[in-house]
């Protein structure tokens, strides 16, 4: 028989997997995020970038998704509280929406950043 910790784990464990399927399912942005996750992935390992860039380009991945699911619970939220348009339930909405954006807007930043000197160098190499 398990104790209760370990059930306590596991249940955890499967609900926070069940979420990110769930945002998976239902988030289009989510979806177009994982896919510009998987070229990122593939050209990082193209370009055989370092342990550092990996770090870099890692966090950045994981920001963007992870405000993407925040800004997803959040939007759920307001929409079961405030059914009804609200100012207060749109800035929640907008400010988390922002949320988003700007990790996105850093993770480009990153991505310019690591990649650009990878790709004129793969460039210069075909002179």
């Amino acid at each position: 028989m398990r104790n209760q910790k370990q059930l306590s784990f596991w249940t955890s464990l499967r609900c926070a997997a069940t979420g990110i399927g769930e945002a998976f399912r239902s988030q289009r942005n989510i979806r177009i995020q994982f896919a510009m996750t998987l070229i990122t992935v593939v050209c990082g390992f193209a370009f055989q970038i370092s342990p550092l860039e990996w770090c870099l380009i890692t966090l950045s991945i994981a920001g963007v998704l992870v405000t993407e699911m925040i800004n997803t619970s959040i939007e759920a939220v307001v929409d079961l509280a405030s059914p009804e348009h609200h100012d207060l339930a749109r800035t929640a909405k907008d400010v988390a929406a922002g949320a988003v954006l700007c990790a996105a807007g850093t993770a480009v930043v990153i991505g310019l950043l690591v990649f650009v000197p990878h790709l004129l160098e793969f460039i210069a190499s075909l002179k």
